[in-house]
């Protein structure tokens, strides 16, 4: 009788312990992701205040760091530039095999033309075209037709793209690369 007793009292023991459990793995543990998600939400500018808080820092000068995709130079850029004043210049056509993998051969044909500041960096973007073309190049020769595929693709393919001309073309800024033409065989 005495380990009946036992055994019951160890039962009810054991069942407190799995309730408890089950209290923080249904309710405490959704709470918490739900709040972190929420607040990671409002931080990014996803609900509420973000913007607002993106253009004190875009005015501010401020930034998350120097140059690539974090920096508060981009939204300042990207305001000042005018569409109707800005200068358009032509890369040569440019035609390149993909990265299949195999025996198959696709080609890429891409027509490329730059969105430049003022005219004067013409003349500079032209001085720097080996290097723009030779920039474009090794990357193009690394893409799969898959990563070309939806305006995803396309998206990633313009900043990286732009990314690059950037580099290569220091100190000139580029302000876009537009696509004149695509075509993937």
């Amino acid at each position: 009788m005495a380990d009946e007793a036992l055994g019951v009292d160890g039962a009810e023991n054991g069942g407190k312990k799995k309730g408890g459990m089950k209290l923080i793995l249904l309710i405490v543990l959704p709470l918490l992701l739900i709040g972190g998600g929420g607040a990671a939400a409002f931080l990014t500018g996803m609900i509420g205040g973000g913007e607002e808080h993106a253009e004190g820092e875009a005015a501010a000068g401020g930034g998350h760091g120097a140059g690539g995709h974090g920096s508060g130079a981009a939204p300042a850029a990207a305001k000042a530039r005018d569409p109707l004043t800005a200068v358009y210049f032509d890369l040569p056509e440019m035609l390149v095999n993909l990265n299949t993998g195999g025996k198959r051969v696709s080609f890429l044909k891409l027509k490329v033309s730059l969105e430049l500041q003022k005219q004067e960096d013409v003349a500079l973007i032209e001085k720097v075209m080996p290097r723009i073309v030779d920039s474009f190049q090794v990357y193009l020769r690394e893409m799969r037709v898959e990563d070309l595929s939806g305006s995803a693709g396309i998206y990633r393919l313009r900043e990286e793209l732009l990314d690059r001309v950037n580099v290569a073309a220091q100190p000139v800024a580029v302000n876009d690369v537009l696509f004149r033409e695509m075509l993937v065989q």
